[in-house]
């Protein structure tokens, strides 16, 4: 079986934060939060990405290997292109871990 050390400083900040003193349930409560949290921030990032450019990124990385994004190899475009694909990754990733926990 898996033990858990958690420090005092950081079990108070848990039982503030989830405002519940065990920290079998408190921990599972801020990590959901915290996967929200990030999910949200992800999926705002995509949304500018894809407001930008007027698609989504599949559309866009099309565009990108088919030769039709201006200056594609630019500093500034291949910038973006790593950015918003890690974001829709990010963004796979965050729902998968949402779906996995209890």
């Amino acid at each position: 079986m898996l033990e858990t050390v958690i420090t005092k400083p950081i079990h108070r900040i848990l039982t503030d934060l989830t405002r519940e003193e065990r920290v079998e349930i408190a921990l599972p409560l801020a990590m959901k939060d915290w996967v929200r949290l990030r999910l949200r921030e992800t999926q705002q990032q995509r949304r500018d990405f894809e407001q930008r450019y007027g698609m989504d990124f599949a559309a866009f990385k099309r565009d990108w290997h088919e030769g039709r994004v201006p200056d594609a190899h630019s500093y500034e475009v291949e910038h973006v292109y790593w950015e918003w694909e890690a974001a829709v990754s990010d963004e796979e990733r965050l729902l998968q871990i949402s779906d996995s926990l209890p």
